[in-house]
């Protein structure tokens, strides 16, 4: 008889929110299906997740035109990009690390994520899958490329700090979607997506901030990890200009549901806080032009 494994993390809360269960990212299967295949070659932007050598956890994003990321066989996908100079992830695949990965469109809002163990070979990104599974639409705001330069990104002008100064507090109180990255050793790495409408994360000062868990797939995947070890990574993308803003820091999920109930669509708020931030402006993304925002977005 199979023994089912179960994640700790994911486990504790499914019980905690009253979710049948237990199921989650341990019964996600490894191998990349056919449909699976076509929807990663006809991708523009991945965004992964992963642990430096000092634990601190970033997400960060990948673009290139249609085809640099494909699948080859059933449980290895190649990403023909790198992470670019200063980016917080640009050497960590040096040596195999677990990994996170997030395959987006905006335009169909559709999204892919595949976990695994990556390691980097020459230019390209070699991802062993573990866990390849599909998310369903909800808070996803369409977005298309309007500028899609697929030469491989010039290294961009880097500032990094230890906190937010005014401009960046602004950049994130007026977005609508940004990326979190979560790991557990011997877990694994994720990469997830969070939308809503402009202010649904909220800027306390330099080194603090919220946003609001709304309902999901009931997996809690970027939860139970945080959970487990509450180090996570966010990512930030300025998609008219190709800018990034990685903060890299702690979340810690809080159940007040009195607190909850104060923000609008709210089951419980995440808080994170900041331990470092690098801001990337440059050649590093092709630039989307705003379509719509999701009709699944509290207002």
């Amino acid at each position: 008889m199979e023994v089912l494994v179960h994640h700790p993390g994911e486990q504790r809360l499914q019980l905690r929110s009253g979710v049948p269960g237990p199921w989650g990212s341990t019964q996600v299967g490894p191998d990349v299906p056919p449909v699976a295949a076509e929807f990663l070659l006809s991708q523009r932007l991945v965004v992964i997740g992963a642990a430096d050598d000092d634990g601190a956890v970033w997400a960060g994003p990948l673009a290139g035109p249609p085809g640099f990321v494909r699948a080859v066989g059933d449980r290895t996908v190649v990403v023909d990009r790198q992470p670019v100079h200063h980016d917080p992830l640009a050497t960590v695949f040096d040596a195999d690390r677990d990994v996170g990965m997030l395959a987006i469109e905006p335009a169909s809002r559709r999204r892919m994520r595949v976990n695994g163990r990556a390691r980097q070979n020459g230019d390209t990104l070699v991802l062993r899958t573990e866990q390849v599974y599909s998310n369903c639409p909800k808070y996803i705001q369409t977005r298309t490329v309007v500028d899609g330069d697929d030469t491989a990104p010039a290294a961009p002008a880097a500032r990094s700090s230890a906190g937010l100064d005014a401009d960046q507090r602004a950049w994130i109180n007026a977005a609508d979607t940004f990326f979190v990255a979560s790991h557990v050793p011997g877990l694994g790495a994720d990469a997830s997506h969070r939308g809503g409408n402009p202010g649904f994360v909220t800027v306390a000062d330099e080194r603090r901030l919220s946003w609001p868990d709304y309902v999901g797939n009931s997996m809690f995947m970027t939860l139970g990890n945080l959970e487990l070890d509450p180090r996570a990574g966010l990512l930030f993308l300025d998609w008219e200009r190709g800018a990034t803003l990685q903060l890299t820091g702690r979340a810690r999920t809080d159940w007040d549901q009195r607190r909850a109930a104060t923000v609008p669509g709210a089951q419980r708020v995440v808080d994170f806080e900041i331990d470092r931030v690098v801001e990337l402006t440059g050649p590093a993304l092709p630039r989307w032009a705003f379509g719509k925002y999701s009709r699944f977005n509290p207002t």
